[in-house]
């Protein structure tokens, strides 16, 4: 039986913020008997200059983006909102009829958020390991709105958590950050900010899981000003761990 080949995107945030997130991800899916290969050319999405109102740019990245990636069976990447640009967003950057969107709606199926490609493809609700924590999970809107993807994302904390996983008020609603939004608008962003903190605070739990970068910049931004004594963990570096912890090493 071949072994499953998946090729990684690793988003800029990631790459230059947020590292531990890439290596978890990759360590998650090696330890579940995932071959991964990592393409060096890659880069950007392109995201941040579509939503800045760069089409032309957005249109540049995107090509390169399809080029790189084109031949890839599956492409797994820790950000929802990456995984969004290039499955709702890349086909509309082209002409009808051209070949670029052609290319891009012949991708855009191919590429998965982390717990959406481990839930719905490989068929993996338990990774493995356990989590001795009270945790709770935040919905990124992205993750939620853009990719539908929520249940899974629960189904893998649940498997490590079990009962001590508890849902938060308001676990839907945005965190404030949006990308640009946070930087044109930073007194809205900060108000939203406060709101999703209080929800998490609520809920009692020790840990707050997502499985989107920016969230986590900006919700851990604001805790560790704050409230230091709590944690924010990216739902791959978070299933990292508790598959270590199964493995008794």
């Amino acid at each position: 039986m071949r072994t499953m080949e998946v090729s990684l995107f690793i988003p800029c945030t990631v790459d230059v913020l947020l590292p531990e997130i890439g290596v978890a991800t990759c360590r998650v899916l090696e330890r579940l008997g995932v071959k991964t290969v990592y393409h060096e050319s890659q880069t950007c999405c392109g995201q941040v200059f579509l939503n800045a109102g760069h089409a032309q740019k957005a249109r540049r990245a995107a090509c390169r983006f399809i080029e790189i990636f084109s031949k890839d069976d599956f492409v797994v990447s820790p950000s929802g909102s990456c995984v969004h640009m290039v499955r709702s967003c890349y086909p509309d950057l082209f002409p009808a009829g051209s070949l670029w969107r052609a290319r891009a709606l012949d991708l855009a199926p191919r590429v998965f958020e982390l717990s959406q490609f481990l839930v719905d493809v490989m068929g993996v609700t338990d990774p493995g390991g356990s989590f001795d924590a009270t945790v709770t999970y935040h919905d990124s809107c992205h993750v939620l709105r853009g990719l539908g993807v929520s249940r899974q994302a629960r189904m893998l904390v649940d498997a490590a958590a079990g009962p001590r996983r508890v849902e938060m008020p308001g676990a839907d609603s945005c965190c404030g950050f949006g990308g640009e939004f946070s930087v044109r608008f930073p007194e809205i962003s900060v108000a939203i900010l406060k709101d999703k903190v209080q929800s998490f605070l609520d809920s009692r739990a020790d840990v707050l899981v997502l499985n989107e970068p920016g969230c986590l910049l900006n919700i851990g931004g604001y805790l560790h000003r704050h409230h230091p004594e709590k944690r924010v963990m990216h739902l791959a570096v978070f299933l990292d761990e508790a598959m270590e912890r199964g493995s008794g090493r």
